[in-house]
């Protein structure tokens, strides 16, 4: 049987070129301390800023400033009146409060199913643990921050983008430099570049960044945009696909104009409608990033995964990102802070209560749970790949996913796990990784595997085992070619996986330094590679990065390259007036019947 895989058919671990070492099983790795109540290390808020005021006026240096620890205080993690919390206290600044989940049973679960970090790297330059290592996977995403400038004033905005009085740009040396560097360290795993910023399409190096990341190696190469200028301009779209851009992560809050009146452009749904038919014309898949704010957007959970269902040939992923009191709004009130908060348990709840088919105990697992299925593929691809799959590392508390089947033509929908045993195959990919075995042995487990775990009485009508090991397959690169690729199974199958997770960046009243260890996405700086927490929020690596290395005064670059619009005050943004392909909804987007049936 799959549960003793491992043990009985164990060969010699493969240790391929992009690796440091021979790939580890999972009775080498480490785990994190889990459950509550449990101590861990944070940051006194009021501390913090003050420590970091300190570099930003030159009264401390760098170094000094990191050596240090500025601001950090021990925090519990506890159980209370139903809902996990953070709970410090600071010697100057008295007690710190923050909710980490409303539904203890949830967050016990996806912990539950962490499947521990690998590879031994040094402790992060931030703090000094002594003698101790972490272990950890590569991340997933590396993120590139082009220019700071951007064309719009959002509230939120982790990185208070038009407010700081300089500007933070990237020379094209410096974009190269960072793409070099980022392919020179091991593991040599297949991360995706994210171009962002700011608004990275005003940087005059992006489709050269694009263009470039694709030259050096790297498949999947993004940007995190708020579409306006894809929504203008048609023929940017397709010059951005021609450099090779594959996806674009797009600012989307809501279903309606007023859903996202908090962005501060009067038609700004009507924008996000248009970038996404002009990206998908021009083959660029859509992935929805939602700011989630508990009162000012929750309640539009359900509506974008409707929204993501009727447009799955367009749109590959759903990414809700539980706001983060950072940037622009580091200085939240007590009261809004509270009222605001919203965790990875709300929106599984939501979803669940919105959407009316997914059930938060089932279908949501660890972001971190995959690293099984990149195990598979590492095995597979053999010593000779240049490439590791992408593999995440992050903590549980972080990232949170879920799979809805989608049939493209019918909008029929049901989540995987409604008819695929998930925790068990994820399971038996595990002992299949750890084996070691030869590819047509690996194949053959896997196949075994998924015959086992695939209920065909509960998958959807028309929906068969055949189709989704193909699906499967092409899903993990099991069908040949490099790692990565694919570009997914969007334009193969009338049936589609389409992705929804929950990504939740820490701020400084609910931060843990063990979270930040593992961080998911590293970003390119001009300092070196440090993940997204530690730099966009904890002690403010970004204010003082970016004002170390800033470009010009506001003033002194608007007299040599003038001023770029900025839209606000509700303005509506003129539109090219060709008819829309997107689909819409009258209603509020929840669930009905399927629209070829209506």
């Amino acid at each position: 049987m799959l549960e003793r895989y491992a043990e009985l058919n164990e060969g010699k671990a493969p240790h391929p070129k992009w690796a440091p070492a021979p790939l580890i099983r999972k009775r080498e790795r480490t785990f994190p301390t889990l459950g509550w109540p449990r101590q861990t290390d944070s940051l006194c808020p009021e501390c913090t800023k003050e420590a970091r005021e300190k570099v930003l006026s030159g009264a401390q240096d760098l170094e000094a400033f990191i050596a240090s620890n500025p601001g950090e205080v021990r925090a519990d993690i506890i159980e209370q009146d139903g809902r996990v919390l953070m709970v410090k206290e600071c010697p100057r600044h008295g007690r710190f409060e923050d909710v980490l989940s409303i539904d203890p049973a949830f967050l016990a679960r996806i912990e539950d199913l962490f499947p521990g970090r690998d590879y031994e790297a040094p402790p992060t330059k931030l703090r000094n643990h002594g003698s101790s290592t972490i272990k950890y996977g590569r991340g997933s995403v590396l993120t590139v921050d082009l220019t700071n400038r951007c064309n719009m004033m959002c509230d939120p905005c982790f990185m208070d983008a038009n407010q700081v009085g300089f500007v933070h740009e990237l020379g094209w040396e410096d974009v190269q430099q960072i793409l070099d560097d980022s392919l020179s360290i091991k593991p040599r795993r297949q991360l995706s570049v994210q171009f962002s910023g700011g608004e990275p399409t005003l940087s005059p190096h992006f489709i050269r960044a694009v263009k470039y990341a694709r030259d050096v190696g790297y498949f999947c190469v993004q940007c995190a945009s708020n579409g306006i200028r894809f929504a203008q301009e048609p023929e940017f779209c397709h010059e951005a696909k021609r450099a090779g851009l594959r996806l674009c992560y797009l600012q989307f809050d809501g279903v309606t104009n007023e859903a996202n009146s908090h962005r501060k452009v009067g038609n700004l749904y009507d924008v996000k409608l248009r970038a996404i038919q002009n990206l998908a014309a021009a083959g660029i898949d859509v992935v929805l990033v939602v700011t989630v704010v508990n009162g000012v957007n929750n309640d539009q959970v359900g509506p974008i995964v409707q929204f993501a269902i009727d447009n799955a040939d367009k749109v590959t992923v759903v990414s809700f990102q539980p706001v983060s009191f950072t940037g622009r709004d580091e200085d939240i009130t007590l009261e809004n802070r509270l009222a605001q908060r919203y965790t990875l348990s709300h929106l599984a709840h939501d979803m669940h209560d919105q959407l009316g088919v997914t059930e938060p105990m089932r279908d949501w697992f660890p972001l971190s749970a995959m690293n099984p299925f990149s195990d598979v593929v590492d095995l597979m691809q053999g010593a000779g790949s240049e490439f590791g799959a992408l593999k995440c590392g992050c903590h549980p508390n972080c990232g949170i996913g879920t799979v809805l089947l989608v049939n493209k033509r019918t909008k029929q929908m049901a989540p995987l796990a409604e008819f695929l045993n998930l925790e068990q195959i994820l399971k038996d990919m595990q002992q299949i990784a750890d084996a070691g075995r030869t590819k047509p042995e690996t194949l053959a487990a896997m196949a075994l595997s998924l015959v086992r775990n695939f209920d065909p009485s509960r998958a959807p009508e028309g929906y068969g085992y055949t189709e989704f090991v193909k699906q499967f397959l092409s899903q993990i690169g099991a069908r040949g070619g490099e790692v990565g690729a694919s570009e997914g199974d969007a334009k193969d199958f009338e049936w589609r996986f389409l992705f929804v997770a929950g990504m939740w960046f820490q701020d400084l009243f609910n931060y843990d330094f063990r979270r930040t260890e593992m961080c998911i996405i590293p970003y390119g700086t001009q300092l070196g590679e440090i993940s997204f927490c530690a730099y966009n929020t904890g002690v403010g690596f970004r204010q003082i990065v970016e004002k170390m290395k800033h470009t010009a005064t506001v003033a002194q670059w608007y007299r040599e390259h003038g001023r770029h619009p900025v839209y606000a005050k509700n303005q509506h943004l003129p539109l090219p007036q060709s008819p829309l392909t997107v689909v819409t909804r009258q209603n509020d987007g929840r669930r009905r019947l399927p629209i070829a049936a209506e």
